[in-house]
């Protein structure tokens, strides 16, 4: 089987990756349209967005008027758009709105760390969290790509609750934005100044590579220069192992990759990580191997929850250095993240740094991450709604539906 970095990868591959996409449009998520009939702007690309203006009889420059007040600006209210005629205004106000995912909840650690969740037009809830570096005044929004999850791993939390649907791009790329209202770092710096939301990582609740084209489509418009401008090396994207997509999104995205591994043997992996059964680990670290882009300066990050006398012996970390030999990597050991009901304990601190000193003495950095959020349920593993319940949506606070008001427009430079 010839390796290669495109997408041209194993054979069957571009037949699997059909197979997923197909199953994904099943779990499809509603229309971004208001029951008034109006259209969400937000999760638009730019084609998109010049072709909604054209069919209203106006010039396609209006798209990327209307893209800098919401993408750069974080402007919600037509109105509150100075270089567009007020008439324009109020002609757009009647077909479209800006919209932001509702605040159901927003909740804030002793650490710092933030975490929201949001609700949807359709009554569904996701957990977004903020972490704040310890030492540098910018953090990571870690951000949800699905309503609950399909790969059940069993440390996890959200792998509990079934998957109810896939987000659309405007619910994806709305997590960040509304947490850039509730920090208030609207618009987006041109000048280098820094800001506190400065990465994002894709990997709250769901499987990204399970919701691709959403997911690809948000990240674009994330990374587009004129607009929120995070570049692709500021955006991680998380899997578990959906090695057919793997390559697409190297080849198309480019954005860094980080592995959930949890396990260096396949009869472990397959009961910790079930997706396993289906793409082991041989064919994982192929698929890592021959990710675009990784390099020493873009490592790819294994994560590795530690289990008490699961997968944290010294053997372990043994086969984990056998494992990377030759990869690009670094390796997250977080210590497992205790939630209701959940069948595992935490490795002790003696064992994690064991481990740890094997694979450092190796060469890879393995940093051992402290646990962040764990007093409100944000930290890694222990995200969870009740979306899975069937019940009547009542209005969330700042409702899509009616948008939140917009922040005063500003400067790059006002303080």
């Amino acid at each position: 089987m010839t390796q290669t970095a495109t997408t041209d990868a194993p054979d069957l591959t571009e037949a699997e990756r059909g197979r997923i996409l197909a199953k994904a449009a099943l779990f499809a998520p509603p229309p971004a349209t208001l029951p008034d009939g109006r259209r969400d702007l937000v999760g638009l690309s730019r084609e998109e967005l010049a072709a909604e203006m054209v069919a209203m009889g106006e010039k396609p420059f209006r798209a990327k008027q209307l893209w800098h007040w919401i993408y750069h600006q974080g402007v919600t209210d037509f109105a509150r758009m100075p270089s567009i005629a007020k008439a324009m205004q109020a002609k757009l106000a009647e077909r479209f709105v800006v919209g932001r995912p509702g605040v159901d909840t927003e909740q804030t650690s002793e650490d710092g760390t933030r975490k929201f969740l949001f609700a949807f037009r359709d009554g569904q809830k996701v957990e977004t969290v903020y972490i704040p570096d310890q030492q540098e005044d910018r953090g990571a929004v870690c951000i949800s790509t699905q309503v609950g999850c399909t790969l059940s791993c069993r440390f996890c939390h959200t792998g509990t609750q079934k998957l109810v649907r896939n987000l659309g791009a405007a619910e994806i790329v709305g997590q960040f934005m509304a947490a850039r209202d509730s920090y208030g770092e609207w618009p987006s710096p041109t000048d280098g100044t820094p800001r506190l939301l400065s990465t994002i990582v894709i990997m709250g609740m769901g499987e990204p590579l399970y919701n691709y084209e959403n997911v690809a489509k948000a990240m674009r418009i994330v990374m587009d220069g004129e607009g929120i401008a995070l570049s692709r090396r500021r955006i991680t994207l998380s899997t578990s192992g959906v090695v057919p997509m793997m390559d697409r999104c190297g080849a198309e995205l480019g954005v860094g990759l980080a592995v959930s591994l949890h396990a260096v043997r396949n009869d472990i992996r397959d009961e910790i990580v079930p997706l396993n059964r289906k793409y082991p680990i041989e064919e994982l670290m192929a698929a890592c191997r021959r990710y675009p882009g990784a390099s020493n300066a873009r490592r790819i990050t294994f994560e590795y929850v530690m289990l008490k006398g699961v997968n944290d012996s010294e053997a372990d970390a043994r086969e984990l250095v056998r494992l990377l030999r030759g990869i690009p990597a670094k390796v997250n050991l977080i210590p497992f993240n205790p939630w209701p009901g959940s069948p595992y304990e935490t490795s002790s601190n003696n064992a994690i740094h064991r481990f740890a000193r094997i694979v450092q003495d190796a060469g890879y950095a393995s940093p051992i991450r402290t646990p962040r959020g764990r007093d409100i349920l944000a930290a890694c593993g222990q995200l969870k709604t009740e979306s899975e319940r069937a019940r009547a949506a009542r209005p969330a606070r700042g409702a899509p539906d009616t948008p939140p008001p917009s922040p005063e427009p500003r400067t790059a430079n006002a303080a």
